[in-house]
This record gives C-alpha cells, sequence and structure tokens, in this order.
C-alpha cells in the first residue's frame, strides 16, 4: 500500500526487532511467574546490573543502526549484528534465537533489494559468519551446551538474500523495460516530426514554386506584383531553412549520443515513413500549381495544417465531449514559424487529451502568452489524477512533449501543482524575425 511504503525501511527494522526484544522481557521478568519456562531466556537471566546494562547498549545500537540503514547502509547493518550480539549476551544465551535475527533478516532483504549485489553479497556473509565466531565465543567461555537453532537462522538469511534479490532483479528488469519505451517514444515522436516538417517543407516549397512561377509572368508588365510575390518567396524560403537548421541541429546533437546503429535504423524507418507522405504531399502541390491562375494572387498563409490557430477548434471539441477547456491569450497575436507553430499546437492538443484520459477533471485552462521574445503555453487541471490501479499508462506522452521541446530549444515542465491539480508548461523562444521590440 503507497502509505506504509512511505514508512522507512529502518523503521521497520527497529520494530520488528523491539517487539522481538521486549516480548519476552515481558512475559518472563515482568510477569507473574507461571508454569511456562524458557531456556533462551530465564526469568533470572537480567538480574545481574552487567545484564542490564549489556541490553540497554543492544538497545541503543539497535535504534542507532535502524536510523542510519538507509543513508548509511554498512554502518547501520553493523550496528544491527553488534545489537543483536550484545542483547543474546545480555540473556547468557548459548546461540541466537531465529526471533531475535528476525530484524537482521529483514534488513539484509532491504540491503539485497536496493543495494549493489557485491554489497549484499558481504552483508549475508557478515550475517552467517556472526553465527559461528558466537558459538566459538561462548564455547570459549565454556558453555558447552547449545540449542543447534544455527541452520535454521543460516537458512533464513539464505532466503532473506534471495527474497531481496528477487526484488532488485525484478525492479531492474521493470526499468529497463521503462527505458526501452522511453526510448521507443522518442523515436516514435521523431517520426512524426520528421513527417509534420516533411508536410510543411512541401507546402512551402508548393508556394515558392506558385509565387516564383506568378513572378516570371508578370515581371514585364506588372513589376509591383512580381516584387511582392519574390518578397514572399525571400520570406517563406528563409523561415523554412531556419525551421530545418533548428531540427536538424537537434537531431544531430542527439545522435551523437546514441548508438551509430540505431541511428541508421532511425533513418530508414523514416525515409520509409516519410515516403508514402512525400507522393501524396506532391501529388497535392502539383495539383495546385495546375490550378493557380495566370495573375498572381496574394501572398498564400506560410502556417501549416495545424497550428495555434486550431487551438480554439480543439477546445470546441473538447468541450463538446465533456471536458470544459478555457483558452486564454496573451500578448499580440502574431505569425510563428511552422514548426515553432505546430510543435505548440502539439502540446496543447496532448496536454488536454492527457486531462480527458488520466485527470478526473471536468474542466482546463489553456494558456498562450505571446511574449516579446518567447512563446509561453500552459495547460492546468483541477484532478485528481489516474488512480494508483489504473491501467499501465506510464506517461510517455509527456517523453514526445519533451522531445519536441528539446528539438526547438525550449523549457518544459509538467508535474502536479502547488494549490492541486497538473500542470503543463512549455517556453519556446522566438526567432529573431518573430519577437516585438
Amino acid at each position: 500500500m503507497p502509505l506504509l511504503k512511505r514508512i522507512p525501511p529502518g523503521l521497520w527494522v527497529g520494530l520488528v526487532w523491539f517487539v522481538v526484544a521486549v516480548e519476552p522481557i515481558v512475559e518472563y521478568v515482568l510477569m507473574p511467574p507461571s508454569r511456562k519456562y524458557s531456556l533462551s531466556y530465564p526469568r533470572h537471566g537480567l538480574d545481574p546490573l552487567s545484564a542490564r546494562l549489556l541490553l540497554a547498549i543492544a538497545f541503543v545500537m539497535i535504534m542507532a543502526g535502524s536510523a542510519q540503514l538507509r543513508r548509511r547502509t554498512s554502518t547501520g547493518y553493523g550496528l544491527l549484528l553488534a545489537g543483536t550480539v550484545f542483547s543474546t549476551v545480555a540473556w547468557r544465551q548459548h546461540e541466537i534465537p531465529p526471533v531475535q535475527y528476525l530484524g537482521v533478516d529483514i534488513a539484509l532483504c532491504y540491503i539485497a533489494a536496493t543495494r549493489p549485489r557485491r554489497t549484499s553479497l558481504i552483508a549475508a556473509a557478515a550475517a552467517l559468519a556472526t553465527l559461528p565466531c558466537y558459538l566459538a565465543l561462548r564455547l570459549g567461555l565454556g558453555e558447552q551446551d547449545a540449542l543447534g537453532s544455527d541452520p535454521y537462522i543460516a537458512l533464513i538469511v539464505v532466503i532473506a538474500w534471495l527474497v531481496g534479490n528477487s526484488i532488485r532483479q525484478s525492479r531492474l528488469h521493470t526499468e529497463e523495460l521503462h527505458a526501452r519505451a522511453a526510448a521507443q517514444a522518442v523515436t516514435a515522436e521523431r517520426l512524426r516530426i520528421a513527417r509534420e516538417m516533411h508536410d510543411t517543407v512541401a507546402h512551402s516549397i508548393g508556394i515558392i514554386a506558385l509565387q516564383a512561377g506568378a513572378a516570371a509572368r508578370v515581371i514585364e508588365t506588372q513589376p509591383d506584383r512580381a516584387r511582392e510575390a519574390m518578397l514572399t518567396v525571400e520570406k517563406t524560403g528563409r523561415e523554412t531553412l531556419a525551421g530545418l537548421r533548428r531540427m536538424l541541429g537537434a537531431l544531430r546533437q542527439a545522435d551523437r549520443e546514441a548508438d551509430g546503429m540505431a541511428g541508421q535504423d532511425t533513418a530508414r524507418t523514416t525515409a520509409r515513413t516519410a515516403a508514402p507522405t512525400t507522393g501524396q504531399t506532391t501529388a497535392r502541390t502539383t495539383a495546385r500549381a495546375a490550378e493557380a491562375p495566370r495573375e498572381p494572387a496574394a501572398p498564400a498563409s506560410l502556417r501549416p495544417a495545424v497550428g495555434l490557430a486550431d487551438v480554439e477548434r480543439l477546445a470546441a471539441t473538447t468541450t463538446a465531449a465533456g471536458v470544459r477547456v478555457e483558452v486564454r491569450w496573451q500578448g499580440r497575436r502574431r505569425p510563428l514559424p511552422p514548426d515553432l507553430d505546430l510543435a505548440a499546437f502539439r502540446i496543447v492538443q496532448e496536454s488536454v487529451t492527457n486531462v480527458v484520459r488520466h485527470s478526473g477533471a471536468d474542466s482546463c485552462r489553456v494558456s498562450v502568452d505571446y511574449g516579446d521574445d518567447e512563446l509561453a503555453i500552459e495547460v492546468r487541471d483541477r484532478g485528481e489524477g489516474p488512480a494508483p490501479d489504473a491501467g499501465h499508462d506510464t506517461g510517455y506522452g509527456l517523453v514526445g512533449m519533451r522531445e519536441r521541446i528539446a528539438l526547438l530549444h525550449g523549457d518544459f515542465t509538467a508535474g502536479p501543482a502547488t494549490d492541486g491539480g497538473f500542470r503543463v508548461a512549455a517556453r519556446l523562444p522566438l526567432p529573431a524575425d518573430a519577437r516585438t521590440h
């Protein structure tokens, strides 16, 4: 249960050890005499002052070891072993009872589950070595009889290590699967960005072809219209080239950190995925060029198929589906580079989709702030988030959003808001021609 997982491991170890240590004191020392007796806990075992002093030292060691088990594992574990031995010496026991070693077993299980295997093996060896060392100490003091519990304690120690190691292996396997899934999500998002960037470039090239052809036809009869068309060609070309440089520069930087073969596979996959889109987009561009009038038309829109202008439509569709979306615009709205405009819309779209699927909220707020040097986007809801057992979603939509923002050299944050709900925020730097001064 989530509440129990928040309890520090040292507290579990301390509670178990204290219960096991206090129970015989209550039963065989404080309670009235009864017919029951114990060879491990004799009724007069704690009568000497030295025995009580040793038991008090053992309690202090256990408290210190439990407190340091997480931060200083070796020191805390050593104090637990020493405290257990001191408690057995206080009772003048021939061997360590299995229940009295239970706190050490739990600590060993925790170490095996959270620390490297070498560390856990050393801890297990220390727990096993304590048993014959204690027996040798008792034999050296002239105690000849023994309870014969060492094999059972050793078996429990081995089981505790195996359980902890199994938990560690399971956790490492889960982390590896999550890492692979996250890498696949990043690759899929890059492929999607590549397809969208291809459509944007193809759209811009179509505009350049139309305007250049129109300018060539009227350059002698209508020089003003021809100049306007060529200025549109220049602006479109510069914006498209800037977008390509931004994306390819970030992709090259990421590819240097990736495996070379993985980069080749991704490039081949991108080419195969983008090929059908290339044909379809080229056909659409050719058809538009064939249907273009002989006289130059007004400069075509440089906005891609989707962008921030479609946020209102997204909000209306989501509201009709049952989750009200409030859109707030701040700053002076102005045209943005196609790649930045598209990425901003995808951030809003994915965030709103997560609100509908996972938050449990009935409304959310989308804020788009056109700043002088950057574009700020924020999506907030008042939901409680997904239930602990609500499926296996791992938040890879956030991975895709973070990848988009990274390609544009922006900042991205996502997580629970301080006043409740969930908050997604992104900041995208604007190129020089899109800024206001």
